[in-house]
């Protein structure tokens, strides 16, 4: 099935699924000789159509398989699962047009070349010749000086870019990136990047797998965090990040002191050595202005203050820490 045969992929853009991936109850156990493994433990989540959507977690948490699932490559337990509206067991085929899939593995056929891989992908998903942009793709992972040579010649990096290529042959309205930028050098993460971002303004959904969470706050709208197979978190980036409420204020003077102030002990401030004062505070109970209002009063000789907040790594760590949740949450 192509893009242009599919009802639900060429609809107008009125008539487009609000979500472009909707997962409910979804259960994956593997079972073996030893004890069974729950892998997807009654996942819910929805994807918002138009997104760039991350999904994180520690090893073993469940997104490769969640991923493959929504690939078709591993039959669920339970549950169900639907793609651009198009629901996993009932359409396969129309499922596979809409997705696009980028996996952490590296298996490229060694015998065609970038070139000739896209090609043939692109026959396999039936775009035709006239509508083809095995170039245009190249260009944008920077393979273009290397598209006549053989997989075995390209670098770790180059092969992972060349499966991203070979993701996008169809045009899929849904793109998964299973830690794509792994043993890419940073020029072309940043390119890569650069694509993505340009796929998802011309409204291709991303989802993304990345243990670069620093990629993730800076890319993504939209944050889901996984757990021992369950969602602990689906939220919008800014809400997510401001779950914390936690900064860090650091006052560099000008002049040696021996003690904190009298002004600054009820922040809780400490000396970080004799030109240097940390306060640790919670926006919600201690407004920076009045600790700056303390700073003054204090006469300190102030060269420079700096603030530091938490980030995506801190709410992913307190979240994926076993015991431990989020203050509030």
């Amino acid at each position: 099935m192509t893009l242009a045969e599919s009802p639900s992929l060429a609809a107008r853009p009125d008539q487009q699924p609000a979500l472009a991936v909707s997962v409910a109850g979804l259960t994956k156990v593997y079972k073996g000789r030893g004890p069974a493994k729950t892998a997807l433990d009654h996942v819910d989540l929805d994807i918002p159509r138009g997104s760039l959507f991350a999904l994180l977690g520690p090893n073993g948490a469940g997104k490769s398989t969640l991923i493959n699932i929504l690939a078709g490559l591993v039959l669920k337990t339970a549950g169900t699962a639907r793609v651009w509206d198009i629901d996993i067991d009932r359409d396969p085929r129309g499922v596979r047009a809409a997705i696009g899939v980028v996996p952490q593995e590296l298996n490229i056929d060694p015998f065609f070349t970038p070139r000739a891989l896209l090609e043939l992908h692109a026959g396999m998903y039936g775009v035709p010749k006239a509508e083809r942009r095995t170039m245009e793709i190249l260009a944008a992972v920077g393979l273009t000086d290397r598209a006549d040579a053989y997989p075995r010649t390209l670098s770790g990096g180059m092969r992972r870019r060349l499966l991203v290529a070979k993701a996008m042959v169809h045009d899929p309205p849904v793109l998964v990136l299973d830690e794509p930028t792994a043993g890419v050098d940073v020029e072309l993460r940043q390119q890569l990047w650069s694509y993505v971002r340009t796929l998802n303004r011309n409204g291709t959904t991303v989802l993304l797998t990345t243990h670069y969470l620093e990629e993730a706050e800076q890319l993504c709208d939209r944050i889901a965090i996984i757990d021992r197979g369950k969602v602990v978190c689906c939220e919008d980036k800014e809400t997510l990040l401001a779950r914390i409420d936690a900064k860090e204020l650091t006052v560099h003077l000008g002049a040696d002191i021996a003690a904190v102030p009298g002004a600054l002990m009820r922040f809780g401030a400490t000396l970080a050595g004799p030109r240097r004062l940390v306060i640790h505070y919670r926006p919600s109970k201690s407004p920076v202005g009045a600790i700056l209002q303390a700073v003054q009063q204090s006469g300190l000789p102030v060269a420079d203050i700096s603030t530091t907040e938490s980030d995506l790594e801190d709410i992913f760590l307190q979240l994926t820490r076993a015991g431990r949740e989020l203050p509030g949450a």
